[in-house]
């Protein structure tokens, strides 16, 4: 199956191929009027002649004496009486076939033409009107023909060669061919500049935006201070740069008070938590303190104590990390050093072994230890995360493996029940739980992946997560610093 030609696809090609199409018409129509024009001027001038000759040529063909100088060479001349040719004749002698004519030699006599029996049936349809007409000759070719009315009760057809025009109005048309051709061409070549030079301030207005979307809008402060140069309210592309830059501008407002009201909301997060840490602290120690009192503590009340510790632990923990979140927020720089994450992948896999033994565990290590710079405490924090979240979220006899490549990418897999397809995108924000009954009994806060993206991308990396029935994983990249 044949492709379509491709189609240009930029402004400036579709600009420029409309251009040269319409020239392309245009030239079209002048070379078709052109020669059209010459070939009516040229046969209108055969026409005269063949009216001013009448039927004297094809009159005299009987008569032995008669002077052929007065006739143009190709000059045709025939007579008919009573439906029959008495002869056909030609000044300048025959040309050698009729479908290629050649000149007509104006020193020969006149000479005698062989017809067909076409010839002989055209010559008989002929009116004896006087209006010239198209005729084909075998032996000539394409003639322009006239047929008067003799005195003796016979039939005088006078014609002249089409040669001579056809061969003009292809030359006209070879000519225009060539000229047009190089019309074309400049304009093609003038076109393209023109349209560039036209379009450059449509090309400042792409550049601007493009420099605009490369611009991290999603985070922190953003400098929004390009702005298109073309804003002259009188052309199309200055009214574009000067909705651009409005836009721009509302954009820029946009960000600056969602930035500051981010500001505002991590100063809260980080005062409060700071805060609360003491009455938190407080309250489970004098909870604690309480349930070791040596008397009698009655059950209800020790039970009552014992909840407040729970809890107390757990907003502790909430605490925690809402401040170690709020911290990552501001950009606190972290302790960075070499970190062995070999070890650490050893060391959280127990730790995760020892806290869920219904669980299976697999650990698949390189054969030589990954060192990469971090701040080892975090990135501990990030596997334990991880791995506290596949133990939370998946029944005992669910697998788990974590795989270290020599690249330092780590990857978390267990083949449980997976993550809803409406839930999946929203796994890394904050306070997102899946199973919020299993999620209470088993102490989720729903930050767990939140810190671990934080983390992740406090070490400029990537934390992605891909969940089927059956097989989740959870795959992290840290980046150089």
């Amino acid at each position: 199956m044949r492709r379509p030609a491709p189609r240009p696809r930029t402004l400036r090609a579709r600009l420029v191929a409309a251009l040269i199409a319409l020239l392309a018409l245009i030239c079209a129509g002048i070379g078709v009027v052109t020669c059209e024009a010459i070939r009516h001027f040229l046969v209108d001038r055969l026409d005269r002649q063949l009216s001013a000759a009448g039927g004297r040529y094809a009159a005299s063909l009987d008569d032995p004496g008669h002077d052929i100088c007065a006739q143009s060479p190709g000059t045709f001349g025939a007579r008919l009486v009573d439906g029959g040719v008495t002869r056909a004749a030609v000044v300048g002698g025959v040309p050698p076939g009729g479908d290629d004519p050649v000149p007509f030699a104006a020193d020969r006599a006149d000479a005698a033409v062989p017809l067909d029996a076409a010839d002989l049936a055209d010559l008989r349809d002929l009116p004896a009107d006087g209006r010239p007409r198209d005729l084909t000759l075998s032996a000539l070719g394409r003639y322009r023909v006239a047929a008067v009315p003799g005195d003796d009760r016979d039939t005088l057809v006078t014609g002249l060669p089409l040669h001579p025009v056809d061969e003009t109005v292809q030359r006209l048309l070879l000519i225009e061919l060539v000229v047009f051709t190089a019309a074309l061409t400049a304009a093609a070549t003038g076109g393209t500049l023109a349209v560039r030079l036209a379009l450059r301030p449509l090309d400042r207005v792409v550049a601007t935006a493009e420099r605009v979307s490369a611009l991290p809008l999603a985070n922190g402060a953003v400098d929004l201070g390009e702005r298109v140069p073309d804003d002259d309210p009188r052309t199309e592309v200055g009214r574009v740069g000067t909705a651009l830059n409005r836009m721009l501008g509302h954009v820029a407002d946009a960000l600056t008070r969602r930035q500051n009201v981010e500001e505002r909301l991590r100063a809260f997060a980080a005062d409060a938590s700071h805060e609360l840490r003491n009455p938190v602290a407080t309250v489970r120690g004098h909870a604690e303190l309480a349930l070791r009192h040596p008397g009698p503590v009655p059950e209800p009340v020790r039970h009552s104590l014992e909840r407040i510790s729970a809890e107390s632990r757990r907003m502790g923990t909430i605490v925690e990390d809402l401040l170690l979140l709020a911290r990552l927020d501001a950009g606190r720089p972290l302790a960075v050093r070499d970190t062995d994450l070999t070890r650490i992948a050893l060391d959280c896999t127990a730790d995760a072994r020892a806290a869920a033994p219904g669980h299976r565990w697999l650990l698949e290590l390189p054969a030589e230890p990954v060192t990469v710079p971090g701040d080892p405490h975090r990135l501990a924090q990030v596997v334990t995360n991880l791995l506290a979240n596949a133990r939370t979220h998946t029944p005992d006899g669910t697998t788990v493996t974590l795989r270290l490549d020599p690249a330092g990418r780590l990857t978390v897999t267990d083949d449980g029940p997976g993550i809803p397809a409406d839930l999946a995108p929203h796994v890394f924000d904050r306070f997102t739980r899946g199973d919020r009954a299993r999620s209470r009994r088993t102490g989720s806060t729903g930050l767990g992946l939140a810190i671990v993206r934080a983390v992740v991308q406090a070490h400029h990396g990537t934390v992605t997560l891909a969940s089927t029935p059956g097989r989740t994983t959870v795959t992290v990249t840290l980046g150089e610093h």
